[in-house]
């Protein structure tokens, strides 16, 4: 059992961002799927043939919202787990995990459905915010031993 409350929390929002990271990589595939748009020859093959061995607007924009997710949540995921070692208040440790959180979900809806310009931009400024502040704290916690 996890006693630390704050690394409880950041353990539900680094779950959540997590399945959130397969929810996207199950949209790639089904998207691959409809366009038939197969990034490897076998594949192609075993759905019809060299044909689909093509790239597709589509299926490289749901790639692109996949990097930018691992781009983004790993680094997270390192940062919250310190920062929660840190001895953070709760309620300010639960405040940064849930922005970052709902700028991921934000910047992962703009990418796949291609909203207005900013949408994307402001939700990955918004879920880098609070990573800033974590990285900051935990230097300012560990600097002393450098």
């Amino acid at each position: 059992m996890i006693r630390n409350e704050v690394f409880s929390c950041f353990v539900f929002y680094g779950v959540l961002l997590v399945l959130k990271m397969y929810v996207i990589a199950i949209i790639t595939g089904q998207v691959r799927l409809r366009k038939k748009a197969f990034a490897n020859p076998e594949d192609a093959m075993r759905q019809g043939g060299l044909q689909f061995y093509r790239e597709d607007p589509d299926v490289e924009r749901c790639k692109r919202a996949h990097i930018n997710d691992l781009e983004n949540i790993l680094p997270f995921l390192f940062l919250g787990a310190i920062y929660a070692l840190t001895g953070p208040l709760l309620w300010v440790a639960r405040l940064h995990f849930l922005v970052f959180f709902m700028g991921r979900v934000l910047h992962s809806v703009a990418y796949l459905f291609a909203l207005k310009a900013p949408t994307r931009s402001l939700a990955y400024i918004v879920a880098q915010i609070p990573c800033v502040s974590m990285a900051v704290q935990i230097l300012m916690v560990v600097a002393t031993f450098a």
